[in-house]
């Protein structure tokens, strides 16, 4: 286990990279347009307007039953014609329909990666709490906390530490627990991405990390169900993130102090093998990469994971047939159900459960710009947990730039039901942000500038 906290002072300065945190007002919801730069013969990796990646970020949105909101953070920018990333946070108001202008949290000019983005978290008192990412150990993870219940007018900085791709849960008696990533380079081969944990009863003082797997590299997807948190990650051969196969699975009932399977085994930790407990399906054996999504629970606390199936790690015909994919424990196996096809590898999407009903809300419709990330919402519904499935609706339509990265806010409440960003792949544009219903039969987009405090949402379905 390692230590790996940071003086709040340390904020100021970052391997000689200074950065300005602002608490102002924005005149608008400006997404982040980004492009990760690696290219190929169709197109970039992934890239577009990405102001909700990453499906490792969770959550970015949860709802307030007692404050009747919805809080959300986002990767924002600078300027309509600008790569700087600026760290958002803001509400839609349930009962006026309204959003205020959003806050500009925290503003670093040397960074355009929205790598960095945020998760986002209430406490029992109805405090914010903002998990800016790290970026390995180039720059911090910071956490902030709103100085009022509800509220976005003021944060404090509470801790500077080292983490990458946070997702935070919270228990209103054990307080949070975290899981992330940290990073470990190699002269020989490129960055490897672990997972770890920690937990603290107030977000001041954590637990020390804590390792959940470490063998050539990982993503994780991670989900709560009232005081279990359950895990999905993959495996990186050779530290290659491009070749990312397998499916794991580990849970925890006591928040982080034993996990096990699905079955209750419990896992010998840390996990240093690519062959352990945790293995749920070999990938590489049938030669396909593995993008895990979005994490959900059935009526009776089982897991389901949401997640895409390919061939390749590049855009284009070589990563066909790429698959949309759920799997759920349940009468003690795994059973795996295919969705629907696939266009690229990082067309992430969310899944709701609601009783009998599973709901998939992901850009399966022709994307405005073919092979880029993304591409038309739609929605898909079914009614016998997620053996068979059926296109219920598009979301969206006839847009002028692919759709990506639509996300559930935990406890997610109408009309706030999922939201994400749009924008061209292979150029820069401006990137407007949306929310959808529980129904899909009603779309808005967020103000892109705004004159006053307040601004309604323009519905464009």
């Amino acid at each position: 286990m390692v230590k790996s906290t940071f003086s709040v002072e340390d904020i100021c300065a970052w391997d000689g990279h200074p950065f300005v945190r602002q608490s102002e007002r924005i005149s608008g919801y400006r997404g982040i347009w980004f492009a990760l730069g690696f290219k190929f013969a169709y197109g970039d990796k992934y890239s577009g307007g990405l102001g909700t990646y990453t499906a490792n970020h969770q959550p970015m949105a949860v709802y307030s039953p007692a404050a009747n909101r919805t809080f959300f953070t986002y990767g924002g920018t600078s300027g309509p014609d600008k790569r700087e990333l600026v760290l958002m946070v803001s509400y839609f108001d349930h009962a006026t329909g309204r959003v205020p202008r959003p806050v500009s949290l925290y503003f670093d000019p040397s960074v355009d990666d929205p790598h960095d983005n945020a998760s986002i978290q209430l406490d029992k008192e109805g405090y914010l709490w903002i998990f800016k990412s790290g970026r390995g150990t180039k720059r911090p993870g910071i956490i902030f906390r709103s100085a009022e219940p509800y509220s976005i007018d003021a944060f404090e900085c509470v801790s500077v530490q080292e983490f990458t791709y946070p997702q935070i849960w919270y228990d209103e008696a054990k307080g949070f627990l975290l899981l992330f990533a940290r990073y470990k380079f190699y002269e020989d081969r490129g960055p490897e991405r672990d997972l770890f944990w920690k937990t603290s009863l107030d977000g001041r003082s954590w637990s020390e990390d804590s390792m959940l797997a470490g063998f050539e590299g990982h993503y994780q997807t991670s989900g709560q169900c009232g005081g279990k948190v359950a895990t999905f990650f993959n495996w990186h051969p050779g530290s290659d993130n491009d070749k990312r196969t397998n499916l794991y699975y580990a849970q925890t009932t006591d928040w982080g102090r034993t996990w096990t399977t699905a079955g209750g085994k419990r896992l010998q930790l840390p996990m240093i093998a690519p062959d352990n407990d945790a293995l749920v399906v070999d990938f590489q054996v049938q030669g396909k990469n593995m993008y895990t999504c979005d994490v959900n629970f059935d009526w009776q606390g089982n897991p389901i994971l949401l997640f895409i199936t390919s061939h390749a790690g590049e855009p284009g015909p070589a990563g066909d047939p790429r698959e949309w994919t759920v799997m759920h424990w349940t009468h003690g196996k795994w059973e795996t159900h295919v969705i629907t096809r696939a266009g690229h590898n990082y067309d992430m999407g969310s899944l709701y459960v609601r009783n009998e009903e599973w709901r998939v809300i992901c850009p399966t419709g022709t994307p405005p710009q073919l092979h880029g990330t993304g591409g038309e919402m739609t929605l898909w519904t079914s009614c016998d947990h997620g053996k068979n499935w059926k296109e219920e609706r598009p979301l969206t339509q006839r847009s002028a730039y692919n759709q990506s990265y639509a996300r559930r806010p935990e406890f997610a409440a109408d009309p706030f039901f999922a939201f994400w960003a749009d924008g061209d792949p292979a150029c820069i544009t401006p990137s407007h942000l949306y929310f959808t219903n529980s129904a899909g039969d009603h779309v808005w987009r967020l103000p892109y500038d705004m004159k006053e405090d307040f601004d309604s949402p323009k519905a464009i379905r």
